[in-house]
């Protein structure tokens, strides 16, 4: 027996077709065109976008705080499947079939399942932090480095047990049915492939996905229970409709991305001899490919603090560069400035509009400086 062959199986109805030779005399050209094109916009606001969370985090030490060490993993986790799925994606499809062979194959869908696993049980861990802090079912616990830790080993080391079975011989991964992409093996009528699909279905999907609606439902609960028996109409109801609106855009999100996926592998293990065009059978897994794109927007840029944080690293990098440019000594006039009083009244009438600019720019800085000190009441509907 190959070395390989207990990794990767071709699809029962593809016995007359390699996907590692040739594309499917069946599909026309111009639709792994699209497909190409597609992968090509996802993956780069995908890295982008991830990137950028990863060095303004690393940036600005007021962020490196224990939640955000979460959101970063999930950052790590959607970088990670970009890079490797995104990319090894694109390749194939502007091929047309999966040339680079079965060990890429075994490659690809191990770490878009594995990525993808880790991402999906940080938005977990972050559903349920916010009920732990907000509901304090535990009183008045707060989220800790040692926590974040422990939580972020408990989501790689679950998701790597639950991905690495079909390596070791526990079902496999193969091509899917257009043969561009790899995925664990929905297609096997196999019992033993049955078992770990269902398995793997039931904790990798259906248990992060209650405990996200468990923890969000409790929050949106205490939240209107604040509201009424307080009567905090000010402070409660706009972060009431701050958590609304972002749960729902998550639920939605979360929904779009791995509802069809998981769907359609419950369909196909159900039904292992069903007939799909390939095409359609390519929709569940781009849409799951698409969660790496949503989620810093969801978790990270709707967050004003981090959003401050985020232009003002921009904002000071272009106004280095343009005043460096301009007029060298203007820093350390600035300096001068600051440790010299009798020379800044001997100017005062010159630097009015400077100082008030600069008062501005302070202010900013000081909203983002002190967003890591602000108590867990004043700060509870954001996940930075």
């Amino acid at each position: 027996m190959p070395q390989n062959e207990s990794r990767f199986e071709i699809p029962e109805s593809s016995t007359q077709w390699s996907p590692f030779n040739a594309p499917l005399k069946n599909i026309e050209p111009w639709n792994f065109q699209i497909l190409t094109a597609l992968m090509s916009i996802i993956t780069t606001l995908s890295i982008a976008e991830n990137l950028i969370v990863i060095l303004v985090t690393f940036k600005f030490k007021q962020l490196r705080q224990p939640l955000n060490y979460i959101i970063v993993n999930l950052s790590v986790a959607d970088f990670l499947v970009s890079v490797i799925g995104g990319s090894v994606s694109i390749a194939t499809n502007s091929q047309g079939y999966f040339f680079l062979g079965s060990w890429a194959c075994v490659l690809e869908g191990f770490a878009v399942t594995f990525f993808g696993i880790v991402a999906l049980w940080s938005l977990t861990i972050l559903a349920f932090e916010r009920y732990v802090v907000i509901c304090k079912p535990l009183g008045n616990l707060r989220l800790r480095g040692k926590h974040s830790a422990i939580g972020i080993l408990f989501v790689w080391i679950f998701s790597f047990v639950w991905t690495i079975p079909p390596i070791m011989g526990w079902s496999s991964y193969t091509t899917s049915k257009i043969g561009t992409t790899c995925e664990p093996n929905w297609y096997s009528g196999k019992l033993s492939d049955q078992t770990y699909i269902i398995t793997f279905l039931t904790t990798c999907f259906v248990l992060p996905l209650m405990v996200i609606f468990i923890s969000y439902g409790k929050l949106m609960r205490k939240l209107r229970k604040v509201s009424d028996t307080q009567g905090r109409l000010g402070s409660t109801r706009k972060p009431e409709k701050e958590v609304t609106r972002m749960v729902i855009i998550m639920i939605i999100a979360f929904l779009i991305c791995w509802s069809p996926y998981a769907a359609f592998s419950i369909l196909v293990t159900a039904r292992p001899t069903i007939e799909l065009d390939p095409r359609l059978s390519a929709i569940p897994a781009f849409f799951a490919k698409t969660a790496s794109m949503y989620n810093p927007v969801i978790y990270v840029f709707m967050n004003k603090q981090f959003r401050r944080c985020l232009l003002q690293m921009f904002h000071c990098s272009v106004k280095e560069s343009k005043e460096s440019n301009n007029n060298p000594t203007s820093e350390r006039v600035g300096i001068s400035r600051d440790h010299q009083g009798g020379e800044m009244l001997a100017i005062a009438t010159h630097i009015t509009a400077s100082n008030a600019s600069n008062r501005k720019t302070e202010e900013e800085q000081s909203s983002c400086n002190s967003f890591a000190q602000l108590p867990i009441s004043d700060n509870k509907v954001c996940p930075m």
